[in-house]
């Protein structure tokens, strides 16, 4: 068991969930925090039943307070080490129906609230001398598409945020990356959109591994936070091999 801990912010069923299992799995405690924090009960149960330590918390991105207080708990608990982001906005719309509130919302979910993550992340690790943090990024951090205005701009803020923030910190020791999720990620609703868009064949068809894997995700995760100083990565973009970019 190490003394630190690691804070997952969007800790959800899939990516977020495989984040939290792996760092657990190397003796991290993990605190890990959604909006409904009681559907965390499952991911607790199974890290604790394989040997590890997980705290499940209830948080909301969005609202300073709440994510300024799961930071500090977690760094009250033990030193926090590493701070990850990655709470999801992907919504499609075409731009005419894309309303104000849809727009706003996205941008506070999925840039506004890695501000915050991130900030708070590298105040306790400022005052501790060092640490990772990272941010969830995807194919629209670095490209609009057709309906994705909303979403586009605000992954593309969050990668912004994170190239100002790795240079401003990684002199003072705090390795900050971005991660760009380049394909579809293998989940139920990832699955879903396959059939309604191509048939069950095509789903019941569908190629080994071009799809990616939420652990094979999370453990680029755990690769980065092992890197040494002296050749940190700021960008990592991750597809399956059969993807075409």
């Amino acid at each position: 068991m190490r003394n630190a801990s690691v804070a997952v912010v969007g800790a959800g069923d899939f990516i977020g969930g495989a984040i939290a299992k792996r760092f657990a799995a190397e003796g991290y405690r993990v605190f890990g925090g959604r909006r409904g924090g009681e559907k965390l009960a499952p991911l607790k149960a199974e890290i604790e039943a394989a040997g590890g330590r997980f705290e499940a918390r209830t948080l909301d991105a969005r609202i300073e307070e709440q994510v300024a207080a799961f930071m500090a708990e977690a760094d009250a608990d033990q030193p926090l080490e590493v701070a990850i982001f990655n709470v999801g906005a992907n919504v499609n719309f075409p731009v005419l129906e894309t309303t104000e509130r849809v727009f706003r919302k996205v941008w506070e979910m999925a840039c506004y609230g890695g501000f915050l993550a991130g900030r708070e992340a590298a105040r306790a690790m400022l005052a501790r001398g060092g640490g990772s943090i990272f941010f969830t990024g995807a194919t629209a951090s670095v490209r609009g598409g057709v309906g994705y205005a909303a979403f586009s701009s605000a992954k593309g803020g969050l990668r912004n945020l994170a190239q100002a923030m790795a240079r401003e910190l990684g002199p003072q020791n705090i390795h900050v990356a971005h991660l760009v999720i380049d394909s579809g990620v293998d989940t139920a609703f990832v699955r879903g959109r396959i059939a309604a868009a191509r048939g069950e064949e095509a789903l019941t068809n569908l190629p080994p591994d071009t799809l990616m894997e939420p652990a094979s995700i999370a453990q680029a995760y755990w690769m980065l936070h092992q890197q040494t100083r002296d050749a940190w990565t700021f960008e990592l973009d991750l597809r399956p091999f059969a993807e075409h970019w």
